[in-house]
C-alpha cells in the first residue's frame, strides 16, 4: 500500500514523538525538584529538603540511573509562588510546596491550610484514602498536577512581645496566618494580617513590620525565629494550624515516564510519607525545646482554646470556602466527616 505525502509525514512525526518520549523516560532523564526551604543534606537540616534529597537518591538507585532528580532548595530554581503554575504547565517537574499557596489560582487548594479542620496527624493521614482526599486529588489532576507524597505539618505561633494563644490575644496584633482562610479567622479575632511566604517571616519580624507569625514547627526551626521571638504557641499537642505540603509532580512530565518509572515514583512517594510524619512530629517537640532554651516562653494549646478557634473558623473560613463553588463545598463537607 502506498502512502500519500501527508500520511507519510504524519507517520514520521508520530515515530519521532514516540522516540523522543522513550528517550525522555529511559536515557538518564533528570527531574528538577524545587522548594522554598533551607538547604541541608540527606541526614541533616529541614526534613522537607531531606525528603526531596532522599527521593532523588532512591529514584536514581531504583531506576539504575535511568531516572534521576536534582533538588533546588531555597527558591533557587524559581520563586516560591511561581511553582504551582509552573507544574501545571510542565515548566517545572516536581515541587514540595505548601498547597494553599496556589489558592489564588485554584480555590480548592486552600483546603490545605484551613483553620482547625485538621487537628491531628492521624486525621491528616486519613485524607489520602477518604472522600476528601479523592476530591482534592481529582481537582489537582484536572489542573495538571499529581500528588506524589502526602505531607502534613503541625504549626503554631511565634511572637515578639506578647503571646498569641487564645482568640482574645489576637486583638491589635499584626499576624502572618499563611492562608486567606487563616487570615479570615485572625481578622475576626481582631488581628491585622500580613501576607508573605514563610521564608520572609524573619525579616518582617526583625523590623517590627509583623508582631507574630503562624507557620510549621519545621519552619520555626529552619528560619531561626527563636533569635527574635519571645513567645511560642506550640503544635506538639493540638493545634488549629495544620498545613498540607505535598510533594507534587507535573502531570505532563509524569505522563512521559514509562509505566515502571511511574510506579517507582508513586511507590517511593508513599513510602516517604512515614518519614515525613515522624519527622514533623519530632520537629514539633524540637521547636518547643529550641525556643525554651533560647529564653522564649512556650505555650501548649488546650482543648477548650482549640474549640474557641474552631468556632470562629466554622463561621468564617469554612463558610466562605464552601461558598466558592460546588467543588469547595464538597471538599469542606467531606473533611468535616473526619472530625
Amino acid at each position: 500500500m502506498s502512502l500519500t505525502r501527508r500520511q507519510w509525514m504524519g507517520a514520521a512525526a508520530a515515530t519521532a514523538a514516540a522516540g523522543w518520549s522513550s528517550a525522555f523516560a529511559q536515557s538518564g532523564t533528570t527531574l528538577k525538584i524545587s522548594h522554598q526551604f533551607p538547604s541541608g543534606s540527606l541526614t541533616e537540616g529541614d526534613f522537607r529538603d531531606r525528603l526531596c534529597r532522599t527521593f532523588a537518591a532512591e529514584l536514581d538507585k531504583r531506576t539504575s540511573g535511568a531516572l534521576k532528580a536534582s533538588v533546588y532548595p531555597g527558591s533557587s530554581l524559581m520563586k516560591t509562588n511561581a511553582q504551582f503554575s509552573a507544574l501545571r504547565k510542565g515548566a517545572l517537574d516536581m515541587s514540595l510546596v505548601p498547597l494553599s499557596y496556589a489558592g489564588g489560582e485554584v480555590a480548592e487548594t486552600n483546603a490545605g491550610l484551613m483553620p482547625a479542620l485538621v487537628p491531628s496527624y492521624a486525621q491528616g493521614a486519613a485524607w489520602k484514602t477518604a472522600e476528601v482526599g479523592k476530591l482534592l486529588s481529582k481537582v489537582l489532576d484536572d489542573k495538571g498536577v499529581l500528588i506524589v507524597s502526602w505531607v502534613w505539618q503541625a504549626g503554631g505561633v511565634a511572637s515578639r512581645a506578647r503571646p498569641l494563644v487564645t482568640p482574645e490575644d489576637a486583638k491589635g496584633m499584626k499576624v502572618r496566618g499563611g492562608s486567606r482562610e487563616m487570615d479570615m479567622m485572625l481578622k475576626t479575632a481582631g488581628a491585622s494580617v500580613i501576607t508573605l511566604p514563610s521564608n520572609e517571616i524573619y525579616a518582617a519580624m526583625q523590623t517590627g513590620a509583623m508582631d507574630a507569625a503562624m507557620t510549621s514547627s519545621t519552619s520555626f526551626i529552619s528560619f531561626k525565629l527563636e533569635e527574635i521571638a519571645k513567645h511560642l504557641t506550640s503544635g506538639r499537642q493540638r493545634t488549629y494550624w495544620f498545613m498540607f505540603e505535598p510533594l507534587l509532580i507535573s502531570k505532563e512530565v509524569f505522563g512521559k515516564l514509562t509505566k515502571a518509572q511511574q510506579d517507582i515514583v508513586m511507590g517511593l512517594g508513599a513510602e516517604l510519607e512515614v518519614f515525613a510524619r515522624d519527622a514533623a512530629k519530632a520537629d514539633d517537640k524540637a521547636a518547643a525545646d529550641i525556643y525554651a532554651k533560647a529564653g522564649a516562653k512556650v505555650y501548649d494549646m488546650d482543648e477548650p482554646t482549640l474549640k474557641k478557634w474552631q468556632a470562629i473558623a466554622r463561621d468564617t473560613a469554612w463558610k466562605d470556602f464552601a461558598e466558592k463553588n460546588e467543588s469547595c463545598a464538597a471538599i469542606i463537607k467531606a473533611a468535616q466527616k473526619l472530625l
